[in-house]
């Protein structure tokens, strides 16, 4: 089990909390770059971070995304105390907010032999582990990333948005996990793109609130399981 610092950020701003990701992705990028001039015996182990963070309304477009999927203007977002910004990570446009896990996994891709399409599957993979604990039957749809209930179908709605980047195997950002999250804001967007799929949580699909903070832990636990790491 390969080792890897856990933080649980909390409350933070989307702008602190990219900040923050950009910092370390910086700092690894720089230990990659001279290790390639070292022998393996001197080179440097990136150890690498998954952030855990909940953040407040915010809007957030993929570099591949669509502004017109964005439905409001400047003043309806200040009336509904939301922000938007653009982001360099792959995907379309997206909510984050209160009640959602938002993990930022910033990780040497190599150190677990993997590429980025296995990456944003092991994420997948450990969302879809964690929301069976609960009694969610979670899954794929094809052609889309993220986590969606009933993807075979036409009540196809997603649970869990999923977007990063990725140099020289150093990846940032990551995914959104809707667990108490009000889903009107939702209505404001195109999520990810889509105009004929809907969005839920585990609060909906539940009937009550989540212990959030549980919820986390499974969580953290399946992504140790199927990455093969230790979140410390």
């Amino acid at each position: 089990m390969k080792q890897v610092k856990f933080e649980d950020l909390g409350l933070i701003e989307y702008k602190d909390a990219w900040d923050y990701q950009e910092k370390k992705f910086s700092e690894y990028i720089k230990i990659k770059g001279e290790n390639r001039d070292l022998p393996n015996s001197r080179q440097k182990e990136i150890e690498g971070n998954v952030l855990f963070c909940e953040h407040s309304h915010v809007y957030t477009l993929g570099k591949s995304g669509e502004q017109n999927n964005l439905l409001i203007n400047d003043e309806f977002l200040n009336k509904i105390q939301a922000t938007y910004f653009k982001t360099n990570r792959g995907g379309d446009i997206t909510y984050h907010g209160p009640g959602q896990i938002v993990g930022y996994p910033v990780i040497d891709l190599e150190r677990f032999n993997l590429q980025v399409k296995q990456y944003i599957a092991n994420l997948e993979e450990s969302i879809i582990l964690a929301l069976k604990e609960f009694g969610i039957e979670a899954g794929r749809l094809q052609g889309a990333t993220g986590v969606w209930l009933d993807s075979d179908t036409s009540k196809a709605r997603k649970i869990c948005a999923i977007g990063v980047k990725a140099s020289r195997f150093i990846t940032m950002h990551g995914f959104a996990l809707n667990v108490n999250t009000n889903l009107e804001y939702f209505n404001h967007i195109n999520p990810c793109g889509f105009i004929d799929k809907g969005v839920t949580s585990m609060e909906k699909e539940l009937g009550k609130k989540q212990d959030f903070e549980g919820v986390k832990d499974v969580l953290r636990k399946k992504m140790e399981q199927v990455f093969g790491m230790n979140l410390i």
